[in-house]
């Protein structure tokens, strides 16, 4: 089992700087290092609260990158339906060179209507672009001459530079939330998968079931090459000495979490579309989240040590997971909770569960 902390911003401007902010997750980046973490991962939004503050993961990474020797950085995700193949495969491959190889990029289908709206993007060619996108950065990775021909860009002739320092690339994973054609499109890739949000427990049967969809595909795809499938999962954590410790200092960091999450996803109201079908406010279910909901695994991994364990152990054995991602920054806490709570997972959960 490996682990990460996971990033993505939550702060409201009026309560907390970008700056103070970044200050402090480049330090607790530093003590993952120091800690044995086996990543650090960055997510990419825009305009709202709802991870605004972190428009560019490879920028933050690059800064990670220069104070850390060991850890890995790891997009989570790009949203490749806003860029071009040619920006993102230059931009990785600089980001490869710079950390000496330790790069991982991960990418995800952007969800929320507001940033398709400005980036004039529409919601129904979102699969198409994502898809075609990424295909294209690995051909611009591994073909000296890489063309493409798509309703979204063109180009012939193109050899990105720098070149990618990991051969044959940086490895790859592929957020997927709810789509069986996700799923399998990304273990017929070879990618590895990453759960971008912890399930319900009423939802966990229907996840199961989607991972399986992955690994079979991937299997089929690849297995003959000696490759194995990878799947993570990027959850809020929160440890403590005692679970009501634990829950009464995590349950108003949680709610703050949720309710910047449900404004962003409040702007699917009145939005339909072919790309997203059941996408109609997805967060309206969190917003009021039951305190049973707060001590389960559908919000964060919320406990002591053993407790933490305990749903990690059944969350592995039910998701096959092979990768933990702490998200860490919930709530727009302060350092010295992020602090704390990394060095309890070090010290009191990592050893039981790796």
């Amino acid at each position: 089992m490996k682990h990460g902390i996971s990033l993505l911003p939550d702060c409201r401007p009026d309560r907390r700087s970008a700056a103070a902010y970044f200050a402090d997750v480049l330090r607790l980046s530093v003590l993952a290092d120091e800690l044995g973490f086996d990543y650090v991962k960055m997510t990419e939004h825009y305009l709202r609260d709802y991870g605004g503050y972190c428009p560019s993961p490879l920028a933050f990474l690059s800064a990670v990158a220069s104070r850390t020797s060991r850890i890995r950085m790891m997009t989570g995700g790009i949203q490749a339906s806003f860029h071009h193949p040619v920006q993102l495969a230059a931009d990785a491959a600089q980001l490869d060179a710079i950390s000496a190889g330790r790069l991982d990029v991960g990418f995800a289908r952007a969800w929320l209507p507001y940033e398709f709206e400005v980036f004039g993007i529409d919601l129904d060619d979102s699969r198409a672009k994502f898809t075609a996108t990424i295909e294209a950065v690995l051909r611009l990775w591994t073909q000296e001459k890489s063309y493409e021909d798509t309703p979204f860009f063109r180009y012939v002739d193109a050899t990105s530079l720098p070149p990618v320092t990991q051969s044959p690339h940086p490895p790859v994973w592929v957020a997927a939330v709810r789509s069986r054609e996700s799923f399998a499109w990304i273990g017929e890739k070879g990618f590895s998968l990453l759960i971008a949000s912890p399930p319900k427990e009423s939802e966990l049967p229907r996840m199961r079931e989607m991972v399986e969809v992955y690994r079979e595909t991937f299997e089929d795809a690849h297995a003959a090459l000696g490759r194995t499938p990878r799947v993570a999962l990027s959850v809020p954590v929160y440890v403590a000495e005692t679970d009501e410790r634990a829950l009464q200092e995590a349950r108003p960091l949680l709610r703050e979490y949720l309710q910047v999450w449900g404004e962003a996803a409040d702007s699917w109201t009145g939005v339909k579309s072919s790309a997203y079908p059941g996408y109609s406010t997805p967060g309206k279910s969190f917003l009021g989240a039951s305190e049973e909901d707060l001590r389960s695994n559908a919000t964060g991994v919320v406990g002591s040590p053993n407790t933490v364990v305990d749903k990690v152990r059944t969350l592995r054995e039910q998701l096959y997971l092979d990768t933990m991602l702490w998200q860490i920054d919930f709530g727009g806490q302060e350092a010295e909770s992020m602090e704390r709570n990394l060095r309890m997972l070090a010290q009191e959960v990592m050893p039981k569960i790796s």
